[in-house]
């Protein structure tokens, strides 16, 4: 079966999300006309992305011991779409920030794939298990607004992805749907509909994401005011970030994976800090760039039953000057220890 591309899917985000959600009636027959004027426009502007992701896969670092071994899971954010060379996508990035800051040998595996949908993490978790995972990074939900799946389902499937992987032992960190009203070509009200509906997907992951115990981190800063101020950080089509803009991306991802596997450096400053209800937590993390939702241990924590569900809010700025990620060992540097039993890391 062909998989429609997201970048031919983006024009009707807000078509097909507001006809969903009843918004066309609201803004009536004109309203309605103008956005449809608006989504071919934006159509023909991305067109569809034809090109295939560079292949990160590989070992990173050089280091004696046992692999981790960190799988990247999702859509076409999650395999690097817009990058011209492997080091560059955000697998690499992880990989490499890790391996660097844990002083651990890494292996990656990215099973995400273009076009992916929360649907279809069941099949990618799958094949991501067949062998031992420590470190499992989901970017996932574009493609759920552009083809109107609805939040709490899409939340759904996230969420059992996220406990399947948890259940398995592997730290799991997730970077919500970004905020696709800000995508350079859509104009109003197209922008202000697509904002609605990723924002709104946005806050739904995170609940459920740490409601099975993962960390969901707001990539509202994939596609934010900064984006739109700094053309180079998008690829050529203006839907998919550029290795700049990828770049960003792991800068707020690296620290809550870092922290989560117990790493005894400082990754991040901590700029603020506090408990919230976990719906609370989620509806402001949709908001703010690289905003984490983790959380609590013990009996306070998100998994206790009843109201009032609490979970940790936590915004970080990365600590910069540590140097570039290490990188992917060529198939003749690699050494004996590729195979060895890997070790436990700490649940998150």
């Amino acid at each position: 079966m062909r998989v429609q591309r997201p970048g031919r899917r983006a024009a009707w985000v807000a078509i097909k999300s507001a006809y969903g959600g009843g918004m066309i009636g609201a803004l009536g027959a004109l309203g309605y006309g103008l956005i449809r004027a608006e989504a071919g426009m934006a159509r023909r502007t991305i067109g569809e992305p034809n090109e295939t992701p560079p292949d990160p896969t590989g070992v990173y670092g050089r280091y004696l011991g046992p692999s981790l071994r960190l799988v990247m899971i999702g859509d076409s954010s999650s395999v690097g779409l817009g990058c011209d060379t492997p080091d560059q996508t955000p697998g690499a990035l992880l990989a490499g920030g890790v391996a660097r800051d844990l002083k651990r040998r890494v292996r990656l595996d990215v099973v995400g794939a273009v076009g992916g949908r929360s649907a279809d993490l069941d099949v990618q978790v799958a094949k991501a298990l067949q062998n031992r995972v420590d470190l499992a990074v989901i970017m996932i939900g574009a493609n759920d607004v552009t083809h109107r799946v609805l939040p709490g389902d899409a939340a759904r499937d996230l969420g059992r992805a996220v406990r399947t992987l948890r259940a398995a032992g592997a730290i799991v960190v997730v970077g919500t749907c970004p905020d696709l009203g800000t995508v350079q070509p859509l104009l109003e009200p197209l922008r202000s509909v697509a904002a609605f509906w990723s924002r709104r997907l946005a806050a739904a992951q995170a609940v459920s994401v740490v409601e099975h115990d993962g960390i969901a981190v707001t990539l509202s800063s994939l596609l934010a005011q900064e984006f739109a101020e700094h053309p180079h950080l998008w690829s050529a089509d203006r839907f998919h970030p550029s290795p700049m803009g990828y770049r960003r991306v792991a800068d707020a991802l690296l620290p809550s994976l870092l922290e989560a596997s117990g790493v005894e450096i400082p990754v991040s400053v901590p700029v603020s800090s506090s408990v919230q209800d976990v719906k609370i937590a989620a509806a402001v993390a949709a908001r703010e760039p690289g905003v984490a939702v983790e959380t609590l241990p013990g009996e306070e924590g998100i998994a206790a039953a009843g109201p009032g569900r609490l979970a940790r809010l936590v915004r970080r700025l990365p600590l910069v000057g540590r140097g570039e990620p290490d990188r992917r060992e060529s198939d003749e540097d690699r050494g004996p220890q590729e195979g060895a039993v890997q070790e436990e890391l700490p649940s998150s």
